[in-house]
């Protein structure tokens, strides 16, 4: 049995890996499809000398025309380039809070289908767009395509999923993300190569065949037992729970289910709810991991590789070639994260990629610093291979950790009546971060030129002794028992859900 939302029967219940659960995660997790694309096409589009010079002409002047006056790190420093990229984050975080809300009144199947919907209404936007300020209003609804995917989807996945799989299957969302990446580097490096300067709208407008399948995918699946309990469905919620399950005798996992949303439909305020001694362990963690994945600085590599390819001297062809090669390397190891996440635990994957991103920022920092000045670049084949090579091995670690993980470890440690607005909270985080190192990274390469590596470096070093005395591993327990056999165990946390306990205690006998 449970009380006040926390299990305590400390077992994993029976259940099958189902067809549905497969097809349900996959239909689901072509949301990262969605948003992965769109990390990839910004960068690419953004080095095409047409784009440029439709709508950024400065930065054309200055890459094209005036070569040898700019130096080589702030060739591409420009807040209206800045914003393009940008202000797609800032939209997300904005609609995050809102989506938040439909997350948990009209479920998560519903979500899907409205981001879906608002990034077709962006691409076309983009795809057609005559000047700046069309640009950006394509961008602001993506934004909002982004902002309800990624807080929907991480969350179905976690609650349709059987405990033993779950992380494995919440990580193709990640592997969506990855895929969604490389299919942008392999439009745009063929893009480029269109005569007449409008590539950059194919580049653009291929961004609706993901959103495309996340609606159609969306329009196919059910939404969570979870879900539908919470919102009063119990016939249907129990009948979609034995279906996906594949048993008959859901009964446990059933009664648990309905006993989490009593607790979360005592809960009318859920943000103000969250903020309680016992969900301060889970908002710290869930808020930290986002943080600490967006300034690891992958997103400076995916959003701008083609552009930094450029910056250290390779031609516009090889630029976007490499680009395709570190897209490559992402999806292979976002794949070896399925395989491992279950079998070796979170914290061992986190730590294990927190050397390698490490080493590997630091080499690109000592070959930049001594190869790339200013105003020349003596970069030779061997050290530009060397220098491909070390962020595919950065881009490698991220795959199979901080990239899933970060997403994953907040989806499932987060009570049931806590959920959404958890999620929620962790998207918002995610989507700000990203826009402040969207938003910021081209100038800060152009300010500290190497040195911006060495800065990411600092800070993965940071977030790995966080991982290392602070996150407690959650491989193959149950969602709704977590509280029981992680927080209640660990060192730290443990003190803030007792004391939490023994308060309310206190106010139901009136000590």
């Amino acid at each position: 049995m449970a009380r006040g939302g926390f299990t305590t029967s400390g077992s994993e219940f029976e259940a099958k890996i189902t067809p549905i659960v497969i097809l349900s995660c996959i239909m689901a997790a072509t949301g990262g499809l969605m948003f992965g694309y769109d990390v990839g096409v910004s960068g690419g589009v953004t080095s095409m000398a047409p784009f440029l010079k439709e709508f950024f002409p400065e930065v054309y002047r200055k890459t094209v025309e005036e070569k040898e006056v700019e130096s080589n790190y702030c060739k591409y420093d420009n807040e209206k380039l800045q914003l393009f990229t940008s202000c797609l984050y800032l939209a997300g975080l904005t609609a995050t809070l809102f989506a938040s809300h439909v997350t948990r009144r009209q479920g998560r199947r519903a979500t899907m289908l409205m981001a879906g919907f608002i990034f077709i209404a962006g691409v076309a936007f983009n795809a057609a767009a005559q000047n700046l300020p069309m640009l950006i209003v394509g961008r602001l609804l993506l934004g909002s395509g982004v902002g309800f995917a990624n807080q929907a989807v991480p969350v179905f996945l976690s609650e349709v999923a059987p405990s033993r799989i779950r992380g494995a299957l919440n990580i193709l969302f990640q592997l969506n993300i990855t895929l969604g990446i490389l299919f942008a580097n392999l439009v745009n490096y063929a893009t480029n190569k269109i005569k007449g300067g409008w590539g950059w709208r194919v580049s653009l407008g291929l961004g609706g065949l993901p959103a495309l399948l996340l609606t159609l995918g969306a329009f196919m699946v059910v939404d969570t037992p979870n879900s539908l309990i919470e919102r009063g469905h119990l016939e249907e919620g129990k009948a979609v729970l034995r279906k996906i399950r594949g048993i008959e005798n859901v009964e446990a996992e059933f009664l648990e289910l309905v006993d989490a949303s009593l607790v979360a439909k005592e809960v009318n305020h859920p943000f103000r709810n969250i903020l309680k001694p016992r969900n301060r362990p889970h908002l710290l963690i869930s808020v930290a991991l986002q943080i600490f994945q967006q300034f690891t600085g992958i997103n400076a590599i995916m959003f701008y590789a083609p552009v930094l390819f450029n910056t250290l001297g390779f031609k516009n062809d090889a630029s976007l070639y490499s680009a395709v090669i570190t897209g490559v390397v992402n999806v292979v190891s976002t794949v070896v994260s399925i395989y491992s996440v279950d079998r070796l635990g979170r914290r061992i994957l986190l730590l294990e990629a927190g050397v390698q991103m490490f080493l590997s920022q630091f080499v690109i920092a000592v070959i930049i610093g001594i190869k790339v000045k200013d105003h020349s670049e003596d970069l030779s084949k061997g050290f530009a291979v060397l220098v491909v090579v070390m962020v595919c091995i950065f881009v490698s670690a991220f795959a199979w950790s901080w990239g899933p993980l970060s997403w994953l470890i907040p989806s499932e440690i987060f009570p049931l009546e806590t959920r959404s607005a958890g999620q929620s909270i962790a998207v918002c985080v995610n989507l700000l971060c990203t826009f402040v190192i969207a938003q910021a990274f081209l100038s800060m390469l152009c300010l500290f030129k190497f040195g911006i590596f060495l800065f990411f470096s600092g800070c993965v070093l940071i977030m790995s002794i966080f991982v290392l005395f602070l996150l407690p591993e959650t491989k193959n327990v149950p969602i709704e028992e977590m509280t029981e056999r992680v927080w209640k165990q660990h060192w730290l946390w443990k003190r803030f859900i007792e004391d939490d306990c023994v308060n309310e205690e206190k106010v139901v006998t009136g000590d």
